[in-house]
């Protein structure tokens, strides 16, 4: 039997090697990266949450395409915490506008790569550059499948073609669907949700037509959505794991008021408003 692999190798040998995703990644300035995200993320945010019923379950050795809604700015800063927590021995990346890349070439050494499915030649190097991605068995790709920022409400989610066109050039991939959600909940900043569905291989999705894979893939993103959506409505942390928590605070004018009032009560200062949420114990605060 074929290698699965061949194909996705063959179709990335197309690249130059000096525009191939795997040769152009570099680890340390990643890691600066993540570390400057990480930070931002804990100043501005209250927490990342993950719901627990969709913790990732991906075996090893084989390659993972994370597809996703894409309902805000803060997704670039949850893919690469997320990918530092949930999957620290594989290799990210992530598809973004091609102008875009363009402009921030910096972007290209910690895993960012083009997409631009509005003309035939960009959408042929998107794929034979996530080809190369996925002739790696240690590679994840973060996938924004929506192609522009949309309210976590929309129905239908609206896939792009595009996820639906990756089954083809790697049949050894596993497609996970990755659900996220920010709301504000009871404290200044606000708090960042996630949850993965259960995983299919691209050689299973190959049994539908494309636009049928579309669609497929469309529903099961749906639904960690919506069941990510109920939990996050209940406003209950209980219903959540803490990955990683922020400055807690309301701030402001109302913190100093809180701040005085402590004091002449002779009581400790609390930032926190409202509920105190749980921290886990495997809570990773910077």
């Amino acid at each position: 039997m074929a290698d699965p692999r061949a194909k996705a190798a063959r179709l990335a040998a197309r690249l130059p090697a000096s525009e191939r995703p795997t040769a152009l990644r570099d680890p340390r300035r990643l890691k600066f990266f993540t570390l400057y995200f990480r930070r931002y993320f804990v100043k501005h945010m209250n927490a990342l949450r993950l719901a627990p019923w969709g913790a990732p379950r991906v075996p090893d050795g084989v390659p993972v395409v994370l597809y996703t809604n894409h309902p805000a700015w803060w997704d670039a800063a949850t893919y690469m915490i997320a990918a530092d927590k949930f999957f620290p021995q594989r290799q990210s990346y992530a598809p973004i506008d091609a102008e875009m890349l363009e402009a921030y070439g910096f972007m290209k050494r910690i895993g960012a790569y083009g997409i631009d499915l509005e003309s035939p030649k960009g959408a042929a190097h998107f794929l034979a550059a996530s080809a190369d991605i996925l002739s790696r068995d240690d590679a994840v790709i973060f996938l924004a499948a929506q192609g522009r920022f949309m309210d976590v409400r929309t129905r239908p989610v609206g896939l792009r073609a595009g996820v639906a066109r990756l089954p083809e050039i790697a049949p050894h991939a596993l497609f996970v669907p990755m659900a996220m959600e920010y709301q504000f909940w009871e404290q200044r900043g606000a708090e960042a949700f996630v949850a993965f569905g259960d995983g299919e291989t691209g050689a299973d999705l190959l049994a539908l037509d494309r636009e049928a894979r579309r669609t497929h893939l469309e529903e099961r993103l749906t639904g960690v959505l919506d069941r990510l959506s109920s939990d996050v409505m209940s406003r209950d942390p209980a219903r959540f794991e803490t990955v990683l928590s922020g400055e807690a605070g309301v701030g402001g004018i109302y913190g100093l008021w809180k701040r005085a009032l402590a004091a002449m009560k002779g009581e400790r200062y609390e930032a926190a408003h409202g509920r105190r949420p749980t921290i886990d114990a495997g809570d990773d605060r910077p």
